[in-house]
């Protein structure tokens, strides 16, 4: 079954909603520039709750072109599964979180998705993430990532599927690109940062309703 993993949580209430919703993934933005930004001490806070309450929900850490020191003092004081790196980190910042990261890799048109992506891939799943290729922008933008191309990337490793993926189109994405799993943040808010809980439920929906017709 697709994987869920829904972005930006700022709040318990948000966190909640999505557990609810049926995400199985929960990320937490430690990127400043984002709208989607979490201090420390409130992830810490939300996370301690998570823990107890839902100990098989992953949790998730986004970070943009941290130290690997800072990377792993988050993970441990927040108690999170995973780090996403979602900047321009190198191969070797990779290994040296020792198998509890993965990256974020933005497809572009203009390099060889297989040379791009190789020295990326991660041991555990989801072995990368594939997000829209938008200049400047880290992630968030509400741009479609290729499809094509990730669908390409989905036959060969445990891929997540980000970029734009909304209740509407998330279900043509699955379709398309077979991922393992999906990543919506700007996709499932009522407004930047503030996610909607009838959005997030429609969106997990869309992709039970391909199981369902599928195994019809």
């Amino acid at each position: 079954m697709t994987k869920i993993k829904i972005c930006g949580i700022k709040t318990l209430p948000d966190a909640l909603a999505a557990i609810n919703a049926g995400a199985d993934y929960l990320g937490f933005n430690f990127y400043p520039k984002s709208v989607r930004f979490i201090e420390k001490v409130t992830c810490t806070e939300i996370t301690s709750v998570l823990k107890k309450k839902y100990p098989q929900i992953k949790l998730v850490g986004v970070f943009v072109n941290s130290s690997v020191e800072e990377v792993k003092n988050i993970l441990e004081a927040c108690s999170l599964d995973l780090a996403q790196l979602h900047g321009d980190e190198t191969p070797e910042m990779l290994e040296s979180l020792n198998g509890k990261a993965f990256k974020a890799i933005r497809l572009s048109t203009s390099i060889s998705v297989d040379e791009s992506v190789h020295p990326f891939l991660s041991v555990e799943c989801p072995a990368l993430l594939v997000d829209a290729a938008v200049k400047g922008v880290y992630g968030g933008s509400g741009v479609t990532a290729d499809w094509f191309a990730a669908a390409e990337l989905a036959k060969k490793y445990p891929l997540l599927l980000a970029g734009g993926l909304t209740p509407e189109n998330v279900a043509d994405a699955v379709r398309q690109v077979r991922p393992w799993g999906v990543d919506t943040a700007s996709g499932v808010e009522s407004a930047p940062g503030e996610k909607d809980a009838a959005k997030m439920t429609a969106f997990v929906k869309a992709i039970l309703d391909i199981r369902d017709s599928e195994s019809a």
